[in-house]
Protein backbone atom coordinates (compact mmCIF):
# COMPACT_ATOMS: atom_id res chain seq x y z
CA UNK A 1 0.00 0.00 0.00
CA UNK A 2 2.90 2.33 0.75
CA UNK A 3 4.31 1.76 -2.73
CA UNK A 4 0.97 2.66 -4.27
CA UNK A 5 0.89 6.00 -2.47
CA UNK A 6 4.42 6.79 -3.67
CA UNK A 7 3.42 6.09 -7.28
CA UNK A 8 0.27 8.15 -6.89
CA UNK A 9 2.22 11.10 -5.50
CA UNK A 10 4.77 10.85 -8.30
CA UNK A 11 2.02 10.84 -10.93
CA UNK A 12 0.39 13.87 -9.30
CA UNK A 13 3.66 15.80 -9.42
CA UNK A 14 4.14 14.95 -13.09
CA UNK A 15 0.58 15.71 -14.17
CA UNK A 16 0.11 18.89 -12.16
CA UNK A 17 3.49 20.52 -12.66
CA UNK A 18 3.67 24.28 -12.80
CA UNK A 19 5.74 26.27 -15.25
CA UNK A 20 8.31 28.55 -13.69
CA UNK A 21 11.14 30.75 -14.86
CA UNK A 22 14.09 29.79 -12.71
CA UNK A 23 16.88 32.32 -12.47
CA UNK A 24 19.19 33.35 -9.71
CA UNK A 25 18.37 36.63 -8.02
CA UNK A 26 21.36 38.48 -9.48
CA UNK A 27 20.67 37.33 -13.05
CA UNK A 28 17.04 38.28 -12.74
CA UNK A 29 17.86 41.74 -11.39
CA UNK A 30 20.39 42.38 -14.15
CA UNK A 31 18.05 41.26 -16.92
CA UNK A 32 14.91 43.03 -15.74
CA UNK A 33 16.68 46.34 -15.20
CA UNK A 34 17.82 46.63 -18.82
CA UNK A 35 14.54 45.69 -20.48
CA UNK A 36 16.32 43.59 -23.10
CA UNK A 37 14.09 40.57 -23.70
CA UNK A 38 16.49 38.93 -26.16
CA UNK A 39 19.18 38.74 -23.48
CA UNK A 40 16.70 37.33 -20.96
CA UNK A 41 15.60 34.63 -23.42
CA UNK A 42 19.24 33.73 -24.08
CA UNK A 43 19.91 33.36 -20.35
CA UNK A 44 16.87 31.11 -19.96
CA UNK A 45 17.98 28.98 -22.92
CA UNK A 46 21.43 28.66 -21.37
CA UNK A 47 19.92 27.46 -18.11
CA UNK A 48 17.93 24.79 -19.94
CA UNK A 49 21.04 23.74 -21.88
CA UNK A 50 23.07 23.37 -18.70
CA UNK A 51 20.26 21.39 -17.10
CA UNK A 52 19.87 18.97 -20.05
CA UNK A 53 23.51 17.90 -20.42
CA UNK A 54 23.71 15.75 -17.23
CA UNK A 55 20.51 13.91 -18.19
CA UNK A 56 21.89 13.15 -21.66
CA UNK A 57 25.16 11.88 -20.18
CA UNK A 58 23.41 9.62 -17.67
CA UNK A 59 21.15 8.24 -20.40
CA UNK A 60 24.17 7.51 -22.61
CA UNK A 61 26.01 5.73 -19.80
CA UNK A 62 22.88 3.74 -18.94
CA UNK A 63 22.50 2.66 -22.58
CA UNK A 64 26.17 1.60 -22.74
CA UNK A 65 25.78 -0.50 -19.58
CA UNK A 66 22.60 -2.05 -20.98
CA UNK A 67 24.39 -3.01 -24.22
CA UNK A 68 27.35 -4.51 -22.32
CA UNK A 69 25.06 -6.61 -20.12
CA UNK A 70 23.01 -7.74 -23.11
CA UNK A 71 26.15 -8.80 -25.02
CA UNK A 72 27.51 -10.59 -21.96
CA UNK A 73 24.23 -12.50 -21.50
CA UNK A 74 24.16 -13.53 -25.18
CA UNK A 75 27.59 -15.21 -24.98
Amino acid sequence: MKRMSIYFTLILFIVFSFSSNAQCAMCRAALTSEGNTAKAAAINDGIVYLMAIPYILVAGIGYAVYRMRKNKAAK
